[in-house]
């Protein structure tokens, strides 16, 4: 039990911390800085924080840093599985309307990805089912939004993004614009679920605690337009067996769950795309974008 001496000795340092903020020229940054303070001093005595556990969490959060480099961003791994993505998503997008739901961004976006035409192909050399996937760009008030950026990324069938292959190859991702009408397709490959890289200090942890790796099968959209809030969302397989276990980064949202209908080898391709004998798959992605504020 602690005593009243050594609780004004631990609110007194506290205290003190917060109050070396108080000539912070930035505002903003005053009260991040105090409110950090506050919340670490305040598990550290809340749980009677060892020094040896300290000492372990420094060494994690190196070896965390240690592993980040420009092709494995272990930092944002470790904010998605703590959840601290999806509750920053949460904060800084509030509802609005029937405006599509955000999701976390995931470390594997890569800026400047090809254009393909509407139509296209992002899948490249990926490996996996052709999958169709159309839809429309609209406004809260169902207006469409021309000339929407529509990015999209995805792990190919062995849960991989062409980042984690050391060949240079550029699979799996690309972007394109919607139509006057609002509306845009493409091809890609059909989601399947994959283990978050669980090699590192993140997967470590996971393992420690008893948690999965594996995340849903997902297919991730940005789309961005003048006058529009950005949208970094996914789209989710219904079906995939993994929603019931649950999504390693909290990332699943009903609404963003959406029906991948197989397709049978032969039949006809919607933009007549020469398939042969192989299966393909199908699905629909409605987008709303709330306005900027």
């Amino acid at each position: 039990m602690t005593t009243d001496a050594q609780r004004q000795v631990e609110e007194g340092l506290t205290a003190e911390v917060i109050a070396s903020f108080a000539r912070t020229p930035d505002p903003r940054l005053k009260e991040l800085m105090e409110a950090l303070t506050r919340h670490l001093h305040a598990f550290i005595r809340e749980t009677r924080l060892t020094e040896q556990e300290w000492t372990k969490a420094i060494e994690f959060l190196t070896a965390v840093g240690h592993t980040t480099d420009d092709r494995r961003q272990e930092f944002i791994l470790l904010s998605d599985v703590l959840g601290a993505s999806m509750q920053t998503i949460a904060v800084n997008n509030e509802a609005h309307g029937d405006a599509t739901e955000a999701t976390v961004f995931g470390p594997f976006f890569v800026e400047e990805s090809p254009l393909v035409d509407d139509g296209g192909d992002i899948a490249g050399d990926a490996a996996g089912t052709p999958c169709w996937v159309e839809g429309t760009v609209r406004d809260t008030d169902g207006n469409p939004v021309p000339g929407a950026r529509i990015e999209v990324w995805e792990a190919d069938e062995d849960g991989f993004y062409d980042v984690q292959y050391t060949d240079e190859r550029v699979a799996g991702r690309g972007h394109l614009f919607s139509r006057p009408d609002g509306g845009f397709s493409f091809w890609c490959v059909t989601p399947t679920p994959y283990p978050i890289p669980h090699d590192g200090p993140v997967g470590a942890l996971l393992d420690a605690v008893g948690r999965s790796p594996v995340r849903a099968a997902h297919l991730h959209f940005m789309v961005t337009a003048a006058n529009y809030r950005t949208l970094v969302t996914h789209i989710f397989v219904e079906g995939d067996p993994q929603l019931e276990v649950g999504d390693s980064v909290f990332g699943v949202k009903e609404s963003l769950v959406k029906r991948f209908a197989d397709q049978p080898a032969g039949t006809p391709a919607p933009d007549g795309r020469a398939l042969g004998d192989k299966p393909w798959a199908r699905s629909r992605f409605d987008i709303v974008l709330a306005p900027a504020r």
